[in-house]
């Protein structure tokens, strides 16, 4: 079958590799349709390396999966053949102390597609813990479908913020992580979001959503701007979702006090932290890693009326495109907020 495989930083390639087999007990044997790139997808492919995982001997790609359902092993009941799905893409070990309590994303056994050694999704099949498989509502695309994943990030995110009821948030970043933040953000409680980006490109994107609030980096403050519509106070909540080192110099000004700064994005460097500026407002600190026991909130939120993912796929490519796809997605281009690779035939869907 085929493969997008990662051989070395900067180079891949169309493989020929073996199908996975017939699933075992409680696991299920998928056809994938749709694969999305995350931004980890193309840093492996031009550095070879996020933080401690290295890249040490090819790899498969891709963990934003949807597809359907081929075959079923023992034990398996709430999904059946020919079911469409979506598959949250780490699997820890279940008598880890970190599944035990409830955070089986920090159980340092746990096995996620794509991150070395690790194969991911971007083959024609794959076989996954039923576990961790959750069907599609028919009001959600395969397209859709793949964007679960970014946006159970989101939904972590919201969930660790403690929203509640009107409570005014920001996010920093509009890039995938940061659109996916502040639409949970949106439904998870709060009257407006305001989100922030240098890009105009990227906030333009968000046009048109009802409670998001884009605000120009270069040329307004976040937290000027919230205040000056709060009378002074701030957001309860505030998401930094860029992953750039620079925005921790002010972000310390930003929440209303007694408020929370939740950390989605991944500086590749240390950052500085104002103990100072956080303790004489009390500002509570949370941080996010992947997400836990959201994925099926995820879906359902997903299906809704009040969710659009669709929206933003920016472009679907036939995987013997892969290669062409990932050289763009390491241009980085503004406007790009999802690309996505399908084993199915483009023009048919």
């Amino acid at each position: 079958m085929r493969a997008v495989v990662l051989q070395e930083p900067g180079r891949i390639t169309i493989e020929d590799v073996p199908r996975p087999g017939k699933p075992g007990s409680g696991e299920v044997r998928i056809a994938m349709h749709t694969v999305g790139i995350c931004g980890s997808d193309v840093h492996y492919f031009t550095h070879g390396a996020i933080g401690d995982f290295v890249l040490e001997a090819p790899m498969v790609l891709g963990h934003e999966g949807s597809g359907t359902v081929i075959s079923v092993g023992e034990g398996v009941e709430h999904l059946a053949p020919g079911d469409r799905v979506c598959m949250e893409p780490g699997i820890p070990d279940a008598r880890s102390r970190a599944a035990r309590e409830g955070m089986y994303n920090v159980d340092p056994a746990v096995r996620f597609w794509a991150t070395p050694p690790y194969d991911g999704c971007l083959a024609e099949e794959v076989v996954h813990p039923a576990e961790y498989t959750y069907a599609l509502p028919d009001s959600l695309s395969f397209a859709e479908g793949a964007l679960i994943e970014p946006f159970a990030v989101g939904m972590q995110a919201a969930t660790k913020a403690r929203l509640r009821p009107g409570d005014i948030a920001a996010v920093v970043g509009c890039g995938t992580i940061g659109i996916m933040t502040a639409i949970a953000a949106l439904n998870g409680g709060a009257s407006r979001v305001y989100v922030s980006d240098l890009a105009p490109e990227k906030l333009a994107l968000i046009d048109g959503i009802s409670g998001l609030i884009p605000v120009n980096a270069s040329r307004e403050d976040l937290g000027e701007r919230v205040r000056q519509d709060t009378g002074g106070w701030g957001p309860q909540a505030v998401f930094e979702a860029s992953g750039a080192a620079g925005s921790y110099e002010s972000i310390w000004d930003v929440p209303a006090p007694g408020g929370v700064l939740v950390v989605v994005g991944m500086p590749a460097r240390p950052v500085s932290f104002d103990t100072t500026k956080a303790q004489v407002r009390e500002l509570r600190i949370e941080t996010v890693f992947r997400y836990a026991n959201v994925y099926q909130k995820a879906v359902d939120l997903a299906a809704g009326e009040g969710v659009d993912l669709g929206r933003f796929v920016t472009q679907t490519f036939p995987v013997s495109d892969a290669v062409a796809v990932f050289e763009r997605g390491a241009q980085g281009r503004p406007t790009d907020i999802k690309l996505q690779l399908t084993f199915a035939d483009v023009a048919a869907g």
